[in-house]
């Protein structure tokens, strides 16, 4: 990929930049101190985890329009709770309302992204391309002091259609004037950055510091390009999921563990 010229640089937002995991595990911690449950559930980690399992699932729902936005939001939090065997005596709303709120005072980015964006900045064009609600998407980025590096932020909530989709990739580089084949996309979720980015016919770097890990148990596997060329370098392998059955010969794959990485790609 390094032999590409690339002009634009599309990046995802939680878990790419903004490390919505750690921000996360702070927030609700944070939201039962307040709620005066912390004491109930028993090991907090566990109830994290947890929670995470639920948020994903009824996310993936949403996306499917399976589950309405509220839906979403309480859910989550009902069914974190429900699988504990807990009564917390909180409906889902106040406890949305006040996670939301306490996701707010959090800002802490991913190892790397703040010096990675200082690099990066007036050197090409860049946006995010994110599935979240606006509310608080715009907010992260301000308040973690990242909102000026970005020319534009392409929302799913109010573009009205969400990633892997190709029409939100398609709207975002209509809007920046962005040829496919000046284009990256940076993205830390392979179903939805980087499929998506695949189908639609970007190039990706698939950013994830526990790929090895993850090929390890065959999650993921490495695959040779339809071209012939071989595997690329150690920090830049071509891979495909299990559940890609036809990727696209005109796009590159990278993948990153660290996002200072993403420099040799450029």
């Amino acid at each position: 990929m390094s032999s590409k010229k690339y002009t634009h640089l599309f990046f995802d937002l939680d878990n790419t930049l903004w490390d919505f995991t750690s921000n996360s595990y702070q927030a609700l911690l944070a939201t039962l101190v307040s709620l005066k449950l912390l004491d109930q559930i028993g090991s907090y980690d566990l109830f994290f985890k947890i929670y995470s399992e639920e948020n994903d699932r009824l996310w993936e729902l949403y996306r499917n329009r399976k589950r309405t936005k509220q839906e979403l939001r309480t859910q989550r939090f009902e069914s974190a709770f429900e699988r504990i065997g807990i009564d917390p005596k909180v409906n889902g709303t106040i406890l949305n309302e006040t996670y939301f709120n306490e996701m707010l005072n959090q800002t802490k980015l991913v190892d790397g992204a703040q010096q990675l964006l200082d690099h990066l900045h007036g050197r090409y064009e860049l946006a995010i391309i994110t599935n979240g609600f606006t509310e608080v998407q715009y907010d992260k980025l301000t308040k973690s002091n990242i909102s000026q590096y970005f020319r534009k932020v392409f929302i799913s909530e109010e573009v009205g259609t969400s990633k892997p989709g190709s029409k939100i990739f398609e709207h975002a580089l209509k809007s920046m004037n962005a040829p496919k084949k000046s284009t990256l996309m940076v993205g830390d979720n392979w179903d939805t950055d980087i499929v998506g980015a695949i189908k639609f016919g970007i190039d990706q770097i698939y950013f994830n510091p526990q790929i090895e890990m993850l090929l390890k148990t065959k999650i993921y596997t490495t695959t040779m390009s339809k071209n012939g060329k071989k595997n690329l370098q150690k920090t830049s392998l071509n891979i495909t999921s299990t559940s890609l059955q036809t990727p696209s010969p005109k796009t590159s794959t990278t993948y990153i563990t660290h996002l200072d990485q993403l420099l040799i790609e450029l």
